[in-house]
């Protein structure tokens, strides 16, 4: 009996010292958070990966634990956000400012909607079959146009572009809904004459398109576009470098957003402060995640392109490097 009581005593001190001596991490119950993206060839998959990447090389820390699956975009990431099914996610600048707003495609302004940071520039950029014929906005109509799947950033985009041209999607002779993973196979098996994409530059379907089939880049600069640009703060004019792309050396005009990060006010304010710390605090290794993210600058990622008051999780690290 006395060598029982023994080992209970000692299993006994051996457990305390275990959890006197555990770390942080050890003694606080893990939290998940998951990031909404978008189709796997485009940025914002990378975006929602690599601020991922960024957060769980700190989980032993912080005990915050992050996964960003492919999602069907912007307006499907704020949905997603607004029900509770995904904590953060990236959006369009545009689609932000109109849920925030209750404008186009959202029916009540989604008033606990919050910015984190904006990241890289998103030109809207059409790449049409060179035997297509496609050189001009209005040579798209009466073509086989992918205007891309409802809830995703190129679509809502369109959709404007579309109304700034008094066009529905009558003009063209088919109107097709493929998804950001889908487009540039179509565009290569003869299913569609031209695709849009509001995505930041280089871009992994742009490169297989360009290089399966020969196309062009088609320049959007009229009077129209200059027009969305000027009535609205979260447009403005881009540039896609010639050369980027085979067999489009010359650089191409258009109009474009910002892909922006954003939450819910609900979100505990430390679990934000913490995934902004992750990639601030990693700012260059997070830059080489991707050649869309090589100029940013913190100053621009905390002002552009965000129309949701910061959330405060990221205010107070932005406040403790007297950014703000």
């Amino acid at each position: 009996m006395k060598r029982q009581a023994l080992t209970a005593a000692v299993l006994s001190s051996a457990l305390l010292g275990a959890t006197v001596g555990a770390t942080p991490a050890m003694a606080q119950e893990q939290q998940y958070i998951t990031i909404g993206t978008g189709g796997q060839t485009g940025v914002y998959y990378v975006v929602g990966q690599s601020i991922c990447r960024m957060v769980n090389r700190s989980a032993e820390e912080t005990g915050i634990r992050c996964n960003a699956p492919s999602t069907g975009g912007s307006v499907a990431n704020i949905n997603g956000i607004k029900s509770g099914e995904l904590n953060m996610g990236v959006a369009q600048s545009d689609v932000q400012y109109n849920a925030y707003n209750g404008e186009a495609q959202f029916d009540q302004p989604m008033e606990n909607l919050r910015s984190v940071f904006a990241v890289h520039g998103e030109p809207l950029t059409i790449l049409a079959r060179q035997d297509a014929d496609i050189h001009s906005l209005d040579d798209l109509q009466g073509k086989r146009v992918n205007i891309g799947n409802p809830g995703s950033g190129q679509r809502a985009t369109m959709e404007v572009l579309m109304d700034a041209k008094g066009w529905d999607t009558s003009v063209f002779s088919l109107a097709s809904e493929l998804g950001a993973a889908e487009m540039a196979s179509a565009l290569a098996d003869n299913n569609i004459d031209a695709m849009a994409y509001v995505v930041g530059h280089p871009n992994g379907a742009i490169q297989e398109a360009t290089t399966t089939v020969d196309a062009n880049l088609v320049p959007l600069d009229g009077p129209v576009v200059q027009e969305l640009v000027d009535a609205h703060p979260y447009y403005s004019m881009s540039t896609i470098p010639g050369g980027m792309y085979e067999g489009n050396p010359d650089d191409v005009e258009t109009f474009g957003v910002r892909a922006t990060f954003v939450t819910s006010a609900d979100v505990d304010d430390e679990v934000v402060y913490q995934a902004v710390k992750a990639v601030f605090d990693n700012f260059d290794r997070f830059k080489r995640l991707h050649p869309a993210f090589a100029n940013l600058e913190p100053e621009d990622m905390i002002s552009n392109g965000l129309s949701a008051p910061l959330h405060d999780g990221a205010k107070r690290y932005y406040q403790e490097q007297g950014w703000l």
